[in-house]
């Protein structure tokens, strides 16, 4: 199947209360690893990089590992655009054939995120490309990104005035999850995302996902999130199928015996996930 868009699958999720997850992908096995967990499934899967992941090696190498694994798959697969930190880097990406987008200007004042998005919007709709913005701050670091200080929180009022003016599809909120590693159980704020639910009309992204436990990630989709992103987990699964085979048999030099238990291990951990977003069987 070719590679498809965000747009109606996270409308499709919102319609019918579940989520479609997204998974940060580092190299050609962990990509393998996620379609192959949504075909098992017959679930929709959304595939993500990063600004840092595209800079270690660009955003044509990754397109053309989804882009092949898509092709083989009989499941929607989306190649998507996380934190895509500058207008240019959303154009590279398009350019190259990502069939989503973000864009977050969080860091920026309202106004100056306004104006970034409209830009994106503005440059991806005519190429039929939906948008994801950020409105609020998630805490923590992922890659380079760090979450900042001052009130992280998104409000809701501005959060309705912010997609009216810029028209973007879909909208990360910041209810308190967290990029990286969570020193204990997050607190999440239940309910401002209801708030928002009740006057933002599209879908809404969770982000930081990685260490929440499941029973509030479930909870966040009862209450209006349509995507829900993993990233650090998914490292944390590769890495440790790697040093199982490097630990057992320290002289091991071929990269097909490691990464092959890393794929494993990250395919286990998205059927797990796959499963708490409630859309087995929707793709």
């Amino acid at each position: 199947m070719a590679l498809v868009t965000t747009k109606e699958l996270l409308l499709d999720a919102q319609k019918n209360g579940y989520a479609v997850g997204a998974f940060n992908v580092e190299n050609m096995e962990m990509v393998q690893a996620v379609v192959s967990a949504a075909e098992k499934t017959h679930s929709p899967v959304i595939l993500q990089t990063t600004p840092s992941t595209v800079k270690y090696a660009d955003c044509n190498y990754f397109y053309a590992n989804v882009r092949t694994a898509a092709e083989r798959a009989h499941v929607p697969v989306v190649m998507h655009l996380d934190h895509g930190n500058s207008f240019e880097l959303a154009m590279q990406a398009m350019r190259a054939g990502y069939t989503s987008i973000m864009i977050d200007g969080s860091h920026y004042t309202f106004d100056e995120n306004v104006e970034l998005t409209k830009r994106v919007v503005s440059a991806c709709h005519p190429n039929l490309i939906p948008v994801e913005a950020e409105l609020g701050k998630v805490g923590g670091k992922e890659d380079d990104l760090d979450g900042g200080e001052g009130d992280p929180y998104t409000n809701p009022q501005e959060a309705a005035r912010f997609v009216e003016l810029t028209q973007v599809d879909s909208l990360a909120v910041a209810i308190g999850t967290a990029h990286g590693v969570y020193k204990g159980i997050p607190k999440l704020d239940f309910e401002r995302l209801s708030e928002i639910s009740k006057v933002v009309e599209i879908p809404l992204v969770l982000h930081g996902t990685s260490g929440v436990p499941d029973d509030a990630v479930k909870e966040c989709i009862r209450r209006g999130m349509c995507k829900v992103n993993y990233a650090t987990d998914l490292r944390i699964a590769f890495t440790n199928g790697v040093n199982r085979v490097l630990n057992a048999a320290p002289g091991t030099i071929d990269p097909k015996k490691y990464n092959s238990e890393g794929r494993i291990e990250v395919e286990k951990y998205v059927l797990q996930k796959i499963e708490i977003l409630g859309c087995i069987g929707k793709g």
